[in-house]
């Protein structure tokens, strides 16, 4: 069999995550399918995902002109998280919770969470010890 050549191919991830793709946005409990290949690799060419599986699978499929091997590390490829906000008061990681649990963000802001209860602690005066 003739393998594929391709640009790299990142291998021996301990956790490859791939976001599993439904065709559409998740919500609730399906944001907890996080498409997870234990000893995952990922195949790029032309700077696309062209594969993505367990690591023995995508290195026989595929020759790579340059390999990396992530030593068990997790890999999340296509991750991008442009997402910053330099000074912020407060922290909203309580309502991810709320949102795998299938609350929605209407649902979070009447209980007086989302964005607003971010930058109402911005704009309060910082607290002295």
């Amino acid at each position: 069999m003739t393998r594929q050549t391709v640009d790299l191919i990142v291998h021996s991830a301990g956790q490859l995550v791939t976001c599993a793709d439904t065709g559409a946005a998740k919500r609730g409990a399906a944001m907890r399918d996080l498409g997870i290949i234990a000893d995952g690799a990922v195949a790029v060419d032309d700077g696309l995902i062209v594969a993505v599986g367990a690591s023995p699978d995508v290195r026989a499929r595929f020759a790579a002109r340059r390999q990396i091997d992530a030593g068990g590390r997790a890999v999340i490829p296509g991750l991008v998280d442009p997402h910053t906000h330099v000074v912020f008061g407060g922290d909203r990681v309580h309502e991810f919770e709320l949102r795998i649990q299938g609350a929605s963000y209407m649902e979070i802001m009447a209980g007086g969470g989302g964005i607003l209860s971010t930058m109402r602690a911005t704009r309060s005066p910082p607290r002295t010890r």
